[in-house]
């Protein structure tokens, strides 16, 4: 199997991954403050983390690496959690996951700032009519949208894609699962910290559905889906694969009506319809 296919396989097992971080956040703040599940997701994802660079002793991260750690761990490990978290106390996990077709664009854009990649112009014009399908869905929308909720989902998108381009370039020389793990380890003191700062003063009210919430984005979403995102992203390019995000809204609305019986309406349905096949064409002219 050649290195550009493998790509695409890991690529795709970490966006399925992913498509139930959301669901996942939308129930745990049903009964967690999201500063403190943001917070605890990473702490716990950080000592996980720890343990794998221990248990097969890796070598430390040079001096070079740092800022692109730093760059990771703001982008993913912080500013996208805790701004999807924030955002699900507008809006609902449904209408939020729609927010997700743009993360293609904004990863292809940090490929390009980032990464040095050089897509092909009619790629642009794929991806740039997916997002507008994506936003224009979103100022469309009456008594499921938010403006502060949609506001914190666009910052979350864009924070994420340079989170996504930097780890992808820097896999490339240290490794996926060493990167999503040390960039939760440089922000294990932050996060802890803050964890049991905002731990609340009891978990007699909080259900069975929130904790297993926060199991799973702490394990699957914070570490292990990026374990293969990050390396299909390095394999078969980061804006390459980085589209097949669009199939994330897909799964992830199929969870939320689900898991959740949240209404998914035709108009949602269509939007990522089009969308997914805008990346499709986005696909063909990656490179």
């Amino acid at each position: 199997m050649g290195e550009a296919n493998s790509g695409w396989i890991n690529g795709f097992l970490g966006v399925v991954i992913f498509s139930g971080s959301l669901p996942a956040t939308r129930v745990a703040v049903m009964d967690f403050d999201p500063i403190f599940l943001t917070m605890a997701r990473a702490a716990i994802a950080g000592l996980l983390g720890a343990l794998l660079i221990l248990a097969f002793r890796e070598r430390r991260p040079g001096r070079g690496d740092l800022v692109s750690l730093l760059i990771v761990a703001l982008g993913v490990v912080v500013g996208f959690p805790l701004l999807t978290a924030l955002a699900l106390r507008h809006i609902t996990s449904a209408h939020s996951i729609v927010f997700i077709g743009l993360l293609p664009l904004s990863t292809a854009i940090f490929a390009v700032l980032r990464g040095g990649e050089r897509p092909r112009p009619v790629f642009w014009l794929f991806s740039g009519l997916g997002s507008l399908a994506v936003v224009g869905f979103a100022l469309v929308q009456n008594g499921t949208a938010s403006l502060t909720g949609d506001l914190m989902m666009l910052g979350a998108i864009v924070v994420c894609g340079l989170g996504y381009a930097e780890g992808a370039k820097l896999t490339r020389t240290l490794g996926g699962w060493q990167v999503i793990s040390w960039a939760l380890i440089l922000s294990l003191p932050f996060t802890a910290a803050l964890a049991i700062a905002t731990m609340p003063a009891s978990f007699a009210g909080v259900g069975q559905p929130a904790w297993l919430g926060l199991g799973y984005v702490s394990t699957f979403s914070m570490l292990i889906g990026f374990v293969f995102w990050y390396r299909g992203l390095a394999q078969g390019g980061i804006a390459a694969v980085g589209q097949l995000q669009l199939l994330q809204p897909f799964i992830g609305l199929t969870l939320a009506g689900w898991l959740l019986h949240e209404p998914v309406s035709a108009l949602m349905l269509a939007v990522t319809i089009f969308v997914v096949l805008c990346v499709a064409g986005a696909r063909r002219y990656a490179r």
